[in-house]
Parts: structure tokens; sequence; C-alpha cells
């Protein structure tokens, strides 16, 4: 089924710029202008793979969502493995190395020294794999349901603020070597931790 009258009347997204309008109006807009077996599977448009696993695995998934969810299941698990090797702690068991560009992505963010960075870099990378599952065929349903994730990826990037979380990141390294300062991270006094 084709979308053309919803599709045409959206605004271009680009990667890096605000959101020309907030996921959750869109989100509405998209499920009253896609047929129902279409709008149904609005509700898997998520940043969180988790979210949509079970649903995903029945027959009847659209291509566009096993891949997504397939490549954010292997960016996730592959960024563990790196951070683990990082802190010399165990890497999560049977970690994917397909789609290789989700493995090559996770791999390039776990070499960047600023979380922040680490984050864009990896929402860009998201942003391409979407671009790439939405295919070439434009008013169609996997246009709706990338244009949706891109919005999300727009919203999740307004919320990065550098100046809050490197003060945030402070304050919580501080709080964690004042723990291990001293006591090992327990009260002198009573033996508990802190």
């Amino acid at each position: 089924m084709a979308y053309y009258y919803l599709l045409a009347q959206l605004p271009g997204l680009s990667y890096g710029q605000a959101a020309p309008m907030k996921s959750r109006d869109f989100r509405e807009l998209a499920a009253y202008n896609l047929g129902a077996a279409d709008a149904a599977w609005l509700d898997l448009c998520t940043l969180n793979p988790v979210v949509g696993a079970a649903c995903a695995a029945g027959k009847g998934t659209p291509e566009f969502f096993r891949r997504w969810q397939e490549y954010e299941r292997a960016l996730r698990l592959n960024l563990a493995r790196y951070r683990a090797a990082k802190t010399r702690r165990d890497a999560p068991p049977d970690t994917p190395e397909h789609p290789a560009d989700a493995a090559a992505a996770a791999k390039a963010a776990a070499a960047l020294d600023s979380p922040l960075e680490a984050e864009i870099f990896l929402d860009e990378a998201r942003w391409k794999a979407i671009e790439y599952f939405q295919g070439i065929t434009y008013f169609d349903r996997n246009t709706v349901y990338a244009y949706l994730l891109k919005l999300l990826l727009m919203e999740r990037r307004s919320s990065f603020r550098a100046e809050e979380g490197f003060a945030e990141y402070k304050g919580l390294y501080a709080a964690v070597m004042e723990g291990y300062s001293g006591g090992a991270g327990l009260n002198s006094q009573s033996g508990e931790p802190k």
C-alpha cells in the first residue's frame, strides 16, 4: 500500500538538525493515515529493540523491523563486549558479528574517548542503518517507520547536554572515588558498604 498523501506532506529530516515535530505527534498522524495492519507495527518503532523483540519474532513481521532489531541488538551486544574489555570484565556470550556494520560501529564508538562523541557517532550509524533498511521505494510503510525512528533519534540527540553530562560524570566519579578511598568502599565504623 502506498502512502503518498502522508509522506508528501512531511518535512525532510537531516541528521544533526532539530526535529520538525514530536515523535508522539507523528505517531498519531501516521496511525490515522496508515492501514490498520501497518499502523499496528508503529509500536515497534523504538530505539530499544527489547521492547518489540517478542512481537517481531512472529510470522508476518515486516522485514524492516527484523533488520532494525537485528542491527540494534548486534550494536548493543558489541558495545557491551568492547566496554567489558576496557574494564576487564566478562563479555556477553555469543556477540553477533553480523550485521558487520553494527559490529564496526560499536568498535569505532568504543575507541572514542568522549562518551558524548561516542553516542553521537552511534546515533549517526543508526540513522544510516535506518535509511538503508527503508529501501528505495519512498511511498510505503517502511518510509513511515523509518521517519518515526529518525524523529526518535533527533529527540534523543536534542536531549544531550554536554555541560550537564560532564557535571554529572564528575559527580559520579567523585562519589565512586570517595567510596573506595580509605575503607575500600566500606564504612569504617560499621563495616557496612557506604
